[in-house]
């Protein structure tokens, strides 16, 4: 199976953009450049998170495909695309039994001991965060930075996987983490909180495909 295109993650964080309409902020910013999009629901229902789930993707009718954080089940019963899968959550390989071999499972990576557990054969790419202080999701781990996205990333290298960096990130550092090896930039609030989606998402969408040209990944 073809790795995910993880260059433009858009993660709708229904806590974080509370009262908004997540299916039109996932249409707008697929429009402008997102090439594949997670919900994350830390303290709604079950149901409601399927209900959510199953708006965006009918919303999105195919144009990019939609991952559940944390929730194996919730991806299963929306019918999305596969899932995201924090430290704390599901093995990765317990996981791919219940999901099989074409859903996309993606994981979260702090450190080197993160990256040593993983068998890139049962995952599609990993997020390598956070990369910088966020007030998106609290996190006691500190920055790895720049620095430690690139050294995580040449050690993610050796496996294939693909890798984002994620927390913190706003246009002004997109090039620069593209330029440390990340594969791709993850965003909730630098993309989904401004007042018009599709015209940023366009913006960072040219800032990454012009970092990735340059570092001779395009």
């Amino acid at each position: 199976m073809p790795r995910p295109d993880i260059r433009f993650y858009g993660i709708l964080d229904a806590d974080r953009l509370a009262g908004l309409d997540l299916p039109a902020l996932a249409v707008a910013s697929v429009k402008g450049g997102v090439t594949i999009l997670q919900l994350r629901d830390k303290t709604g229902s079950t149901r409601r998170m399927i209900d959510t789930a199953r708006g965006i993707r009918n919303a999105l009718n195919g144009a990019a495909p939609l991952l559940i954080n944390d929730r194996v089940d919730v991806a299963l019963a929306s019918g999305a695309e596969g899932v995201h899968l924090g430290r704390e959550d599901m093995a990765p390989a317990e996981a791919r039994g219940i999901l099989g071999k074409g859903p996309i499972i993606g994981v979260t990576i702090k450190n080197e001991a993160d990256l040593a557990a993983l068998d890139p054969t049962l995952v599609d790419y990993g997020c390598i965060g956070g990369v910088f202080a966020t007030t998106s999701k609290q996190n006691p781990d500190p920055p790895v930075g720049l620095h430690g996205l690139a050294h995580l990333r040449q050690l993610a290298a050796k496996s294939g996987l693909p890798v984002g960096a994620i927390a913190g990130i706003e246009l002004a550092n997109t090039a620069p983490c593209i330029g440390a090896g990340a594969d791709g930039v993850a965003l909730i609030s630098a993309l989904y909180l401004t007042a018009d989606v599709e015209s940023t998402a366009r913006a960072f969408r040219a800032a990454i495909d012009s970092a990735l040209a340059a570092r001779g990944a395009a």
